[in-house]
């Protein structure tokens, strides 16, 4: 059962956990879990995403109830009408605050996104971030005698894939527990630490005006075990989830 965080005649919103795939993938064809069909199991009507979350990151994950439905909202995240916020944790002491304006390529799926021309262009992207707080422990985990964390709050203002991951990863504070653009040796620490090794990233709010009524909704996602294993781990404060 996943956590519903808003539902209406025409939306669903879930709190999907870290590892859980949103649709059926041609890369994880062993996979038998789906959070498309989890929820349509849970609520006894089909559901159409709207918006990519990826399997590693948690948080709010937003559905529609109907194809039209599902045309406008993908159309007001279009018109960027939609804001998301993220909360990270990285390596290292992030800046307090800045813009990461860094355009990306798409990097395709080499089974999924088969069909992608190739050589395909960057596309603008930028990231809005402020750091929370930060960490320093006495432990040895990379060539130096003492480690740096930080919490830090991230607001894309694009969509792109892995959009967050990367642009940390270029400010060379990668996300812990990113497999793909993060540092091994922190990964293994985290392994050998915790019995729950996931990305420490967490889509917490979306906001975004109601599709059909024009309200706009503002949508919240607490944080799982596994994430404040991690803030336990490296020493940084839990977050308040009533200021989201």
């Amino acid at each position: 059962m996943l956590e519903i965080l808003y539902q209406d005649e025409h939306l669903v919103a879930v709190n999907k956990p870290s590892g859980l795939l949103v649709h059926r993938s041609l890369i994880d064809k062993h996979e038998t879990q789906f959070a498309m069909q989890m929820v349509r199991d849970q609520i006894g009507q089909y559901v159409y995403p709207v918006h990519r979350l990826d399997r590693p990151t948690s948080g709010v994950l937003l559905m529609a109830l109907s194809s039209e439905t599902a045309k406008l909202v993908c159309a007001v995240i279009e018109a960027r009408k939609m804001s998301k916020t993220y909360y990270a944790i990285t390596r290292g002491h992030t800046p307090e605050q800045g813009i990461i304006d860094k355009a990306l390529v798409e990097q395709p799926d080499k089974i999924s996104d088969k069909k992608m021309q190739l050589n395909p262009p960057a596309k603008e992207a930028i990231t809005q971030f402020e750091t929370l707080a930060k960490s320093t422990l006495d432990i040895e985990i990379n060539r130096y005698p003492q480690s740096r964390f930080s919490l830090v709050k991230l607001m894309p203002i694009h969509g792109r894939k892995h959009q967050i991951r990367r642009h940390l990863a270029h400010l060379r504070h990668p996300i812990l527990g990113d497999v793909n653009y993060g540092d091994n040796k922190y990964n293994r620490y985290l392994r050998q630490q915790l019995n729950q090794f996931r990305l420490a990233l967490h889509a917490a709010k979306v906001e975004i005006p109601h599709p059909i009524t024009g309200e706009m909704l503002t949508i919240t996602a607490g944080f799982d075990q596994g994430f404040q294993q991690i803030l336990q781990l490296t020493q940084l404060p839990m977050i308040d989830e009533r200021n989201l």
